[in-house]
Parts: C-alpha cells; sequence; structure tokens
C-alpha cells in the first residue's frame, strides 16, 4: 500500500484539475485500491481542517476543490524547488494584485499548532523579561540590535564580522579591509534599530509614512533614492518582476498597511511585513532591510520578542523569498521565523 502522504498529492492534484467532485469522484479517480473509502473520508476531513482545501454542500451532496490558502500554506521544499534552474521554473512573473486584497485577508498564515508554540516561547519571554530590572532589559535589547544589525546587512552582502560590527557600533571603529560604504550600512541599521525602540508606537497602525521614514534613516548617506521608487528595478536570482509605476506600488503598499493594521495576531502582522515589503520592493533599494526592521518594530509594539535572525543562513533566507516571489508560497519562510524567534527568546533576555 502507497504511503497516505503520497494519496493527498493525488488527491490535490485531481482537485486542482477537478473542482467541485464529491468524496466518491474523488476515491475512484485517486485512492481506489489504495486506501478504503473511509481513510479516504478522514484524510478529506484532515485536509479541510489544514485549509488545503475547502467544501460546499453537506452529506452526499459535499463538494470539494483547492482552497485559496492552498497555494500559500503548502509545504514547499527549498532544496526540491531549486534544483530547476531560474528559466526552468514555472513561476508568478507580474506581481499578484488578488494576493492581498482577495486571499491574505482571508486566511490564518499559522496552523494552531504553530501559533501554540510562538505563544508558549512569548510566555517563556514575558517571564524571563519581568525579572530584569530596566538596565539589564536595555542591555539585552543592545546585544539582539547588534546582532540584527550584522545580520541584517550580511544578508544583504555587508563583510563585517559579528565582532567587526560589535567594535563598530559600540567604539565607532571601523575595520581595516572594509569599505566605507559598509560601515555605514551598519551604524545606520543600529539608528533605525534605536528610532524604532524609542518610538514603538510608531508602527501602530502601520502608515506608508512610517515606513518610508524607517526606510529613510537605513539608507541615509550611501545616496540612494529615498521614497516609493519611480522606475522599475529588478530582483537578482529570479524572473519575478515586481510593480514598477509609482502609483500602483504606492497603492500596493497602503493596502498591505490596510491587510496589517485589520490582522489581530501580532505574529501574522509581523510575518507579513517581512514578506509584503520585500514582495513589493517599495523602494530602490534597502527593501528587505526595512523590512525587517518595520516587522521587528512591530513584535516590540505588541511586546513581543523581537528578532536577530542571527543564526539564519544567508541563502537559506533568500531561497525563502525567491519562493514567496515566484509562488506567493510562505512555508519556507514561515520556518525561518518561527525559527529564530525560538532563538530569539532562549537567547537574549
Amino acid at each position: 500500500m502507497k504511503k497516505i502522504g503520497l494519496n493527498i498529492d493525488l488527491i490535490i492534484d485531481y482537485l486542482k484539475a477537478h473542482p467541485g467532485v464529491s468524496s466518491k469522484d474523488i476515491y475512484n479517480k485517486t485512492s481506489a485500491g489504495l486506501v478504503s473509502y473511509v481513510t479516504l473520508q478522514r484524510i478529506l476531513a484532515d485536509l479541510v481542517k489544514k485549509d488545503f482545501i475547502s467544501h460546499r454542500g453537506s452529506g452526499k451532496g459535499t463538494k470539494y476543490q483547492v482552497s485559496e490558502a492552498y497555494q500559500i500554506i503548502h509545504d514547499v521544499n527549498p532544496e526540491e524547488y531549486f534544483r530547476a534552474e531560474i528559466d526552468e521554473r514555472v513561476i508568478r512573473k507580474a506581481y499578484n494584485y488578488d494576493l492581498i486584497k482577495k486571499t491574505l485577508n482571508k486566511i490564518e498564515l499559522f496552523t494552531s499548532q504553530e501559533l501554540e508554540q510562538l505563544n508558549h516561547l512569548q510566555e517563556s519571554y514575558q517571564k524571563k523579561t519581568a525579572k530584569l530590572t530596566e538596565a539589564e532589559y536595555k542591555g539585552e535589547l543592545e546585544k539582539l540590535a547588534i546582532d540584527l544589525s550584522w545580520k541584517s546587512s550580511q544578508i544583504e552582502g555587508n563583510t563585517y564580522s559579528l565582532l567587526e560590527t560589535e567594535r563598530l557600533l559600540r567604539n565607532r571603529e571601523t575595520s581595516a579591509g572594509r569599505t566605507m560604504d559598509e560601515a555605514v550600512m551598519l551604524l545606520n541599521h543600529k539608528e533605525a534599530i534605536d528610532f524604532v525602540v524609542a518610538n514603538q508606537d510608531y508602527v501602530k497602525p502601520l502608515l506608508l509614512r512610517a515606513i518610508e521614514d524607517i526606510h529613510s534613516i537605513l539608507i541615509k548617506e550611501p545616496g540612494v533614492e529615498r521614497n516609493i521608487k519611480r522606475r522599475s528595478v529588478g530582483i537578482s536570482g529570479t524572473n519575478y518582476r515586481p510593480p514598477d509605476n509609482e502609483f500602483q506600488v504606492k497603492e500596493a503598499m497602503e493596502e498591505m498597511c490596510g491587510l496589517v493594521n485589520l490582522k489581530q495576531n501580532a505574529f501574522e502582522k509581523a510575518l507579513l511585513v517581512l514578506l509584503l515589503i520585500s514582495y513589493i520592493q517599495p523602494f530602490n533599494d534597502g527593501n528587505k532591510r526595512t523590512a525587517r526592521i518595520v516587522s521587528n518594530a512591530i513584535l516590540m509594539v505588541n511586546q513581543c520578542c523581537p528578532i536577530s535572525f542571527r543564526t539564519v543562513d544567508s541563502l537559506e533566507y533568500k531561497k525563502a523569498m525567491l519562493i514567496f516571489y515566484e509562488q506567493n508560497n510562505i512555508s519556507a519562510f514561515k520556518k525561518i521565523f518561527i525559527s529564530q524567534f525560538e532563538f530569539a527568546v532562549n537567547t537574549y533576555f
């Protein structure tokens, strides 16, 4: 007998090609001889619970189809996905204008088990910070800010080591063999983090103006244009093209802010900001850096533990983001978010 996991793929593929079919149809076309009809019904119920498929009607008249959420939340293996080269991958090449307005506003990004894990970690964070003096808390937050400045810059190609970054940010000592632009990037990161720590209500509610202000701090001095871009900006490693019309970009950002403000869960808010600012690419440069700072600002204003991303592999981070660009799928990046939140709670404070 084949594994049930293999049958799930058959079911999903069949429903993609034949939406609105009954459980009997699904059984006859995908599962007869592999599992019992009762087992198939349990599998369908589990897929409905996971929001991979949806149904209408009742009893024998129940009809099934792939859910709107499936493409976004089902597991994608990055190693398997990137076996295909850039021009071989079947992707969404253009920005998905329905993603925010018609899909993300209707689904929950985390499963109940994932939320339970995040909430347990958050409780641990609150218990630990409750025992700290104000000076101790500020000291731990300073460590996290240095780690975040380093890793966020490293993801963008900065070559400073963590020790060099700490020396630069604490003592303003640059390192031999490093460029001034690299030093400025790190100093700007720290300034942006200090700003959101001192002005935590700045992102509540989240407004485009606040995102632009944080971006302006991050790209100060290196000569990068501020505010919404006015020309097309490509993304290396993918054939996905973000919107390039200034008015469409601004509209997409406003819609993102509206979605984030609508969501009640702080973890969903933070994850959406990380993904969508990067996906929309509103600025000529500094988009992912801005996303990481704004996301942390949202966590902090909701009294959640901020994330340094210190142990994330830069290439894995980029691959997870590319999967979202090309497939609008959050699974790989969500795993990074959860693991890095766990690392932050267990490492700082």
